[in-house]
Formats: structure tokens, sequence, C-alpha cells
């Protein structure tokens, strides 16, 4: 903004005319070196709400050489990437003593009788500020900070005194509104978490297709039992009789279902296991910069396989490339690592990939629906609660695939499977509409912040002092004799030390 384009009554002095800039340390005497005195963290600067949560106090010896220093009343602004990108700022008040020590990555400013602190505060939490600040910061990646010269001479649109409080008052009573709104649509999506898991519960236990089996004849899922068996060349009752032996707290099921493992409902190999295998150790040999995707746990950090920053393998030669390779509809679980016990599905027209040792593949029997296995090893309540107990205990988190074979399953006739995915894929679908239209607002609410700033400090927020005071028919003072009056103070004050420094000249023999 240009001189010829302030409101009327408007100044555009720097910072460094309106504020002192990382002012000089209180002496060492000012306290005593054991009183308390506060001490702020940059972690302590909360970067949305400008609010320091939690500082700490130390004592004043400890902490005044090495430490920028402020009163109550200065601006704190952080001046390290990405701490200063991301808005973290704050005017600090109510500090042990009236005095205060913080992170050395933080300019102070103290502010002069021409401006108040938090239209001070507002003003660089702009995100233009920000911006301008950033292009002007020196030093190396990671490690980048803005120079105490940029904010020297930034300039700052500077209204008369009681417009710059009318401007704040303003500003706080829309951003509370703001932040009221943010607030609230940041605790979507925990909500929306708890509703999938509402869901997948209701599903796994069959209240969600009650009403749709009062209405549908399907017999037992026994006999869904049996043709699995017989695909697999097992006797039913052995199989069944193995089952149960490895069942434990599976009471209440619907009596329409039949209990079954994941090793049962997997398609068998030609050996006759379960195709439920994963990866070795040694690809980092076959790493190479294109070729098959290389699926890792991380890769399965949301229960969806993600392959933007997969790395990519020329797989050796051989059965070790087949038993890893994955198929569309299989169904992908970690098995160590920090997602340990995440699953994830293969999606239609997925590109070539492996899986790495971290990870298991699941291939069911075409007899099944392998969605609703997937949903069943989502459900806190189910599956996951049954892998959890598996890996519970140990050092480091981990399963094997014994112990994901005998993973157990209520499983329903196949027709109400289907029903069952439809229903669930409905719910999330619906969850996932909500939780784009919760990103869509968030985001909106940032820019209106942003927004309402831009519109205070071009002076259209409050009507200008200049404007009421022609109304009212009454005289208003400028920023520019505020300015004026703390020039010559400054003047008068350059001046006096070198006065005392002459007169000491001339009392010299």
């Amino acid at each position: 903004m240009t001189n010829g384009d302030l409101p009327d009554g408007w100044e555009q002095p720097s910072l460094a005319e309106v504020s002192e800039l990382n002012p000089p340390k209180p002496a060492p005497g000012y306290l005593p070196a054991d009183a308390e005195v506060t001490f702020i963290p940059m972690p302590a600067v909360d970067a949305d709400s400008g609010k320091v949560s939690a500082p700490m106090t130390r004592p004043f010896g400890k902490v005044r050489n090495g430490h920028p220093s402020f009163q109550d009343g200065d601006v704190i602004m952080a001046k390290i990437t990405p701490c200063m990108e991301n808005g973290k700022a704050a005017v600090v008040r109510r500090l042990s003593n009236g005095v205060g020590f913080g992170s050395t990555e933080f300019h102070v400013l103290r502010p002069s009788r021409a401006v108040l602190a938090d239209y001070l505060y507002h003003y660089i939490r702009q995100e233009s500020f920000r911006q301008a600040a950033a292009a002007q910061m020196t030093g190396s990646v990671g490690q980048k900070r803005v120079p105490a010269d940029f904010l020297k001479q930034a300039e700052l649109p500077l209204p008369p005194l009681a417009e710059q409080q009318r401007i704040v008052a303003k500003v706080e009573a829309l951003l509370a509104r703001v932040n009221a709104a943010r607030q609230r649509l940041a605790k979507t999506p925990a909500i929306l978490k708890r509703f999938r898991q509402s869901v997948l519960a209701t599903a796994c236990s069959g209240r969600l297709t009650a009403d749709w089996r009062g209405q549908n004849t399907l017999g037992f899922s026994e006999a869904l039992i049996a043709e699995i068996a017989e695909a697999r060349s097992e006797d039913q009752n052995t199989a069944q009789s193995s089952l149960d032996n490895r069942i434990d707290g599976a009471d209440g099921i619907v009596d329409t279902w039949a209990l079954t493992t994941v090793g049962f409902l997997a398609e068998p190999t030609m050996r006759g296991k379960p195709y439920i295998t994963s990866g070795s150790r040694g690809w980092a040999d076959f790493v190479a910069p294109d070729g098959p995707y290389f699926i890792r746990s991380e890769n399965i950090n949301t229960e969806y396989l993600r392959l933007d920053d997969a790395i990519r393998v020329k797989p050796p030669a051989g059965p070790e490339a087949e038993r890893t390779r994955v198929c569309e509809a299989d169904l992908l679980l970690t098995i160590t690592g920090n997602n340990v016990g995440r699953t994830a599905m293969v999606p239609h027209g997925c590109p070539s990939a492996h899986v790495s040792q971290h990870v298991a593949i699941i291939r069911t029997t075409r007899l099944s629906d392998v969605r609703y296995l997937w949903i069943w090893l989502r459900s806190i309540e189910h599956g996951q609660k049954q892998l959890q107990d598996y890996f519970y205990g140990y050092t480091k988190p981990g399963l094997n695939l014994e112990q994901v074979k005998n993973v157990w399953v209520a499983l329903p006739p196949l027709p109400e499977q289907r029903e069952i995915v439809r229903r669930v894929e409905a719910l999330f679908k619906l969850a996932d509409a909500i939780e784009k239209r919760v990103a869509a607002a968030t985001a909106r609410a940032e820019k209106l912040t942003q927004a309402i700033l831009a519109k205070a400090f071009r002076g259209e927020l409050v009507p200008t002092e200049a404007e009421l005071a022609r109304r009212e028919g009454r005289d208003y003072e400028p920023a520019s004799a505020l300015l004026d009056r703390i020039r010559i103070t400054r003047a008068e004050t350059n001046k006096k030390p070198q006065k005392r420094a002459a007169n000491k000249s001339a009392k010299r023999p």
C-alpha cells in the first residue's frame, strides 16, 4: 500500500519507527539471580490462536545470558522456518516479575506509544507479511531465518490510536467466530472415524442387515463352509473341528452365520495350503528407477493402498517374484512396523507390484466376498482386536503368518456378505463426502481469516477516525502527530548521551 492509498489520518512508517526490535536485556542486577522469570520455548506458542500455553519459569540468572528477553506487552515472532511461515507469534502478558526470556529463534518487537501491541501482532500474522518475510530469509535449508533488517525496513499501515483500538476489537470479535467454527470443524474427523468404526462393528455383528435378513430367506452359512471345504479338498467335519479349537470369544453371532478363519477363506495353493504369504529380505538389491512398485508398510498407513511415494524394483527371476506379486482384490496386511495390523485391498487397475517382508498377502477364495473379509479385519471390535491380542506385549509389535491364518471370522451367507458390503460402502461414501466438505470449509475459514486481516489493514473493517470526526464535527489526532512526537523524543534521547560525553571531555585536563 502506497501513501497515496492510505485512508485519511493514516501513515506508513517502518516497524523500526514504531517499535524497538530485539531490545536490550535487563541489567544483571535488575532482579536477584534466583528470581523466577517466565521462559517461553517455541512449542509453547500456538500457531493458530497466538496464545502461549504452559510457559515455564526459570531463575533470572540462568536465562539472562543466551536468550532474548521481553517484557509485558511485547510481541514475539518466530524467525526460523517453518515456525515463522506457520504464524507462530504472540503478545506476551502476565510474565513472572514482568520479565520473560525465550527461544533464541524469536524476534522481539517492543511497541512504542504509537502502536498497540495487538494491532502489531495481527499485522505480522497476515499471510502476505509472512510470505514477504519468507522471501527475505537467509541461511541453509531447514535453518533459514528472517533477518532483523527485514523487520526494521518493513512498513506498517498505521491509523490513529482510537482507530487501532476499534480495528483490534473488530478483528478479534470476527476471528473468535471464525476460530469457533474451525474448532467445530476440527472435531469432525474424529467423529467420522468413530462413525466408520461403528458401521464396521454393526456390520460384523449382523445388526446392519437384520432387517434385510427378515425379508430374505437365505439358509445357513454351513452350506457355504461345506462348499469351500469341498473346493479345498478338505473334510468339512475335520476342518470345522480344527477351526472350533482355535476360536475364542465368538459368542452371540447370528445363528445363520458360521464361524471360520482367515486361513480357511484363503485360496489354496498348489500344495493345498492357504495363500497367505509375505515378502522376504534382500529386496534392497533390486531397487530400480522404474519397474513394478514395491509395497512397504508405509504404503498402507490409511487403510488404503497408496503408491504415490512407493519405490520401484526390478524383481528377481523365479518363484520369489511370483510369490510376492499382488493381484487385484488381494488383501494386504502390515505384519511389522509402526502400521502393524493395517489392511488394504488391491484395487482394480493396480499396476504391477510386489510386497516387502513387512506386508502379508491374503488371497481369498472366490466363494466368499473379499470385501466382507476386509470389513471384518478393519473392525476394531472384531478383526483388529484379535490382531492386537496377538502382537501386543512384544518389544517390537509384529505378526507371523500363522497368527494371521488363525484370526476367526463370523461368515454370513454369500448374498448377505454382498448386502453388507453394499451398505457399508454407501455409508462410507457418505462419510467421505462429509470429510471433503469439512476440508473445503476449513480452507474457506483460513481464507476468511486472511480476508478479515487484509480489510482491517486497508482501513475497510471499521469507520476511520477521520470519517467519524467529520460526522461528529470534531477534530482528531492523525497518526502523523503521534509519529512526530515519537521522533522528537527519540532525537532528544539520542542527543543526551552525546552531551554528557562532551561535558566529560571538557573537564579532562
